[in-house]
């Protein structure tokens, strides 16, 4: 059998042991073509179904979870984590709340979650988990009944040197806070390196906050440099206003570009003279509103409920929402406008349509796995200061993530060369150098 056919009979497997979970079919479907100069050069993997293995979570959990609302109602939701591969370190990845949360989802988010964390060339292996609750509208005290009811569970799983989850969509500091005080409870044990995303007063790293965001940026700044430009004076558009969003916004800035456009769920914002950040973080992160309320107190922006924020005219995009959120008429209204870069500030956030459009248009195209691998590599930075028991400075913190960024770029390219391909592939020199680092892993540790 060659090695396309192989590939294919994979994905046939994967459909057929796990119906109905589109999402981990679309991520199986973008990584493993990507993987075919690799496996013809490394037949040996190929002998030890190595494809085979690393698409298959070494384990899966599903749980109730059982809590009581305000009101003294009971409700009922369920808990998901997904510990997909080990080989080169204890199970990392986040931890996400909301109510389209089902097995799927959290199956494709800790596939990509593997090959992320390889790139880092840190000693981290990919998991992902989370559950249908949403923490929206609901009161502290019934967040922290819900997120202890969650780790009663989940804690015999984890471990730092097991499995070690972070935050994601709807966990942020507030629910890791309460997530690892019922570890403590249970376990008696202060294990601050068994999640990571905390306050930066008890064990938490300056910068993990920014980190995702801010990485994101640094991956967007390299590719532009390859053709002799950088983000100084380029108008960028970012979907999403949440954590990933704001601190990408914060790092355009920092750099000399312009934001002039941002969205959440209820539509996007336009102003011309770019984001007012101090704004957008009062009406995201104190008053807890929607984008709309941007428009009405900034004179000169525009609130729109229709069309995509995409659609906006700029030279750099950056998804920083969710999974396909930019669908093929959005790439092509980009590429339309004249837009040079793309960055994936979410997890697969751009369709398969929208990455071959790109590619056609010979636009740059950093996907999630790398793009925004500087929020779990900050995390893994977390961990090595909770196992040493010190914290370093904010600065030293972001050095390290920028240093990271630009390895995991350098090694983008560098891959993709390696196996026949251009150096721009990045989607094929991130799969595939992601994917070298853990089946060399595996190989080395037998059939396991």
């Amino acid at each position: 059998m060659d090695v396309s056919a192989r590939i294919e009979a994979v994905y046939a497997q994967i459909v057929h042991r796990n119906p109905g979970e589109s999402e981990f079919h679309q991520a199986a479907r973008e990584v493993l073509p990507t993987l075919a100069p690799v496996l013809g050069a490394h037949p040996e993997y190929l002998d030890a179904r190595i494809v085979e293995r690393l698409c298959e979570p070494e384990r899966q959990l599903v749980f109730r979870v059982p809590w009581v609302d305000d009101d003294g109602e009971v409700q009922v939701n369920r808990g998901f984590r997904v510990e997909f591969n080990s080989a080169l370190g204890p199970y990392k990845g986040g931890l996400r709340f909301h109510p389209s949360v089902n097995l799927g989802i959290v199956k494709f988010l800790g596939f990509e979650q593997i090959f992320k964390n390889a790139l880092t060339g840190l000693a981290i292996g990919g998991g992902k988990g989370g559950a249908d609750f949403d923490p929206k509208g609901r009161s502290d005290g019934e967040v922290m009944r819900f997120c202890q009811s969650f780790m009663t569970e989940l804690y015999r799983h984890l471990g730092e040197h097991t499995d070690v989850p972070a935050g994601d969509i709807g966990v942020g500091g507030r629910e890791i806070g309460y997530l690892f005080g019922q570890y403590k409870r249970i376990t008696n044990r202060f294990e601050a390196g068994v999640l990571t995303g905390k306050p930066v007063g008890w064990g938490g790293s300056p910068a993990r906050t920014e980190a995702t965001g801010y990485g994101t940026v640094h991956f967007a700044q390299e590719m532009l440099r390859t053709r002799k430009k950088d983000l100084d004076g380029l108008t960028v558009v970012v979907s999403g206003s949440g954590n990933v969003a704001l601190y990408a916004i914060e790092k355009v800035h920092a750099l000399g570009g312009r934001v002039v456009a941002c969205s959440d769920s209820c539509g996007h914002v336009v102003d011309p003279d770019g984001i007012d950040l101090a704004l957008l973080k009062e009406i995201k992160e104190v008053r807890r509103g929607r984008i709309d309320a941007y428009a009405a107190a900034k004179p000169g922006a525009v609130f729109s409920g229709r069309g995509s924020v995409f659609e906006v005219p700029c030279e750099v995009a950056l998804p920083c929402a969710t999974q396909n959120e930019l669908t093929e008429q959005s790439a092509i209204a980009l590429v339309k406008n004249g837009v040079l870069a793309v960055a994936e500030g979410a997890n697969m956030p751009c369709t398969p349509a929208a990455i071959e459009i790109f590619r056609e248009a010979d636009v740059l195209f950093g996907p999630g796995k790398a793009a925004n691998a500087g929020g779990v590599a900050t995390s893994a930075l977390e961990m090595q200061q909770n196992a040493s028991r010190e914290r370093w400075t904010f600065a030293q913190t972001e050095a390290r993530l920028a240093a990271v960024m630009t390895e995991v770029h350098t090694l983008c390219r560098t891959t993709a060369d390696r196996y026949d391909c251009s150096p721009d592939d990045y989607a094929l020199g991130a799969n595939a150098a992601g994917f070298v680092r853990v089946a060399e892993a595996m190989a080395a540790q037998g059939v396991v």
